[in-house]
């Protein structure tokens, strides 16, 4: 018999009740079909009431921005909205659904690079514009109305830090006086503030950027303008596991392992020395780890306050961290290549962000089989060798059959949206709201089926 190396989810209460009543998730599949995001709004209002105590714990003055492009789910959206939240959003479609979820134009950021159209329309509605560019700039002034002004943020990279990685987006460093007499020109240009967002969760390389960033806003100053907002963009990851040890010796293992033990043939998962799927730490401990640590001896926090900034954050995956589950049925069982595989009413584009493996086992609902000590992989529906929705093997309680349910645990951020397509005929899963309501749950669909498939 093969060693196991199980790669247990952490799982949020109400996901925990919903996976343990097999009833429940049975009349899902069968009201909405198979396979099916279920989303948790619930769970997403508590993440925002968690990030929002930690801000006001420490007496910061603080606007939070839900990053719209991490799942499409209306539901999670309006109750982005309901929560008091702001919305960062990426495109014209975003803009669009973000408004009719109720969000104001002033309570809106877009971000990343912008179309010549979606910057006339930031500009016609007065949306913040998070500026990643001079030619950006260039176009906010030309495209804002006579006697009106565009609200602006100069997003910032090219920090001379080295624990801060470069990035591909925001104005360098070495540009940024040219950004600030752009504005200062521009007399349909308000300069909000200042912002960068970094891809790695280390405190120390936000501090490091907050601390130049601030030496623009202080540059700004001098030429007469008047940023009161420093944004620290994204970037809170999700708390995957409750203990890091299992996937520490998964790691462990994979790199020991034999070609093909733990791998599909012809996929080599590589070692992970440090990675997401290990991470144990909320992102209110992030949040708060940063406020409390120093520039100059003193705490960030109280920088803020002393300098009479606003602080803003776009969290995405912090804000939709367990708001979702991915169900799917199991079509059937077989042997190939000389190895057990369960073959999944799902795709892999359909749970699979960017084509990055999941590195967590799912979960097997209400099953009834006998324990399972060996490893499975798990493969797709469509027509292609390369459909597996595991390239490594999971580890599962019990042996599934064919109509039995696996669940994939915390899917909310990316893996619903950022790789689904329709290959094959087989439309996105539908999403559906899951509202835990006293001891048992309701599903409604969610809008956003109606316009984008999701």
């Amino acid at each position: 018999m093969s060693p196991r190396y199980p790669l247990p989810a952490a799982r949020h209460p109400i996901a925990e009740r919903l996976l343990a009543d097999g009833d429940a998730v049975r009349e899902a599949i069968e009201r909405f079909g198979s396979p099916l995001h279920l989303v948790f709004p619930q769970v997403m209002a508590e993440n925002a009431a968690g990030l929002a105590a930690v801000l006001e714990r420490h007496g910061v003055p603080y606007n939070i921005f839900y990053a719209h492009k991490v799942n499409a789910s209306h539901t999670l959206l309006g109750r982005a909205a309901a929560a008091g939240l702001g919305a960062d959003v990426t495109s014209e479609a975003e803009l669009s659904r973000a408004l009719a979820a109720g969000f104001p134009p002033d309570r809106i950021e877009a971000t990343g690079p912008k179309s010549r159209a979606f910057i006339e329309r930031i500009a016609a509605l007065g949306v913040t514009a998070n500026a990643d560019d001079l030619w950006e700039l260039d176009r906010l002034a030309a495209a804002a109305r006579a006697g009106s002004t565009v609200p602006v943020l100069l997003r910032l990279s090219g920090f001379a830090s080295p624990v801060v990685p470069p990035s591909r987006f925001g104005i360098d460093l070495a540009d940024a006086d040219a950004a600030l007499e752009a504005v200062r020109r521009a007399p349909g240009l308000d300069l909000r503030g200042v912002a960068f967002h970094l891809d790695t969760a280390d405190p120390a390389a936000r501090v490091d950027a907050l601390t130049e960033s601030m030496a623009v806003v202080a540059a700004a100053h001098r030429k007469g303008l008047r940023p009161s907002v420093i944004d620290i963009g994204g970037g809170f990851r999700q708390r995957f596991v409750e203990d890091p040890e299992p996937f520490q010796r998964y790691a462990r293992a994979l790199a020991a392992a034999a070609p093909g033990e733990l791998a599909w043939p012809g996929h080599d998962l590589g070692v992970p020395a440090a990675h997401k799927y290990g991470n144990h730490r909320p992102a209110t401990e992030v949040l708060e780890r940063f406020l409390t640590a120093e520039i100059e001896r003193r705490p960030v926090a109280e920088v803020l306050r002393e300098c009479l900034l606003t602080l803003w954050i776009e969290p995405g995956k912090a804000l939709v961290d367990h708001a979702g589950i991915t169900v799917a049925e199991v079509l059937y069982r077989k042997r190939a290549a000389g190895r057990d595989l369960v073959v999944l009413d799902l795709s892999r584009n359909q749970i699979t962000p960017a084509d990055q493996e999941v590195l967590l086992d799912p979960v097997l609902v209400d099953g009834r089989g006998d324990p399972l000590e060996e490893g499975v992989f798990l493969a797709g529906r469509l027509c292609l060798e390369s459909d597996l929705v595991s390239r490594r093997k999971v580890f599962l309680d019990a042996e599934p059959a064919s109509g039995d349910v696996l669940a994939f645990v915390n899917t909310a951020a990316y893996q619903m949206d950022l790789s689904a397509s329709a290959a094959g005929g087989h439309p996105p899963p539908r999403k559906i709201a899951a509202i835990l309501d006293g001891d048992r749950f309701t599903f409604a669909a969610d809008t956003s089926d109606d316009d984008h498939g999701s």
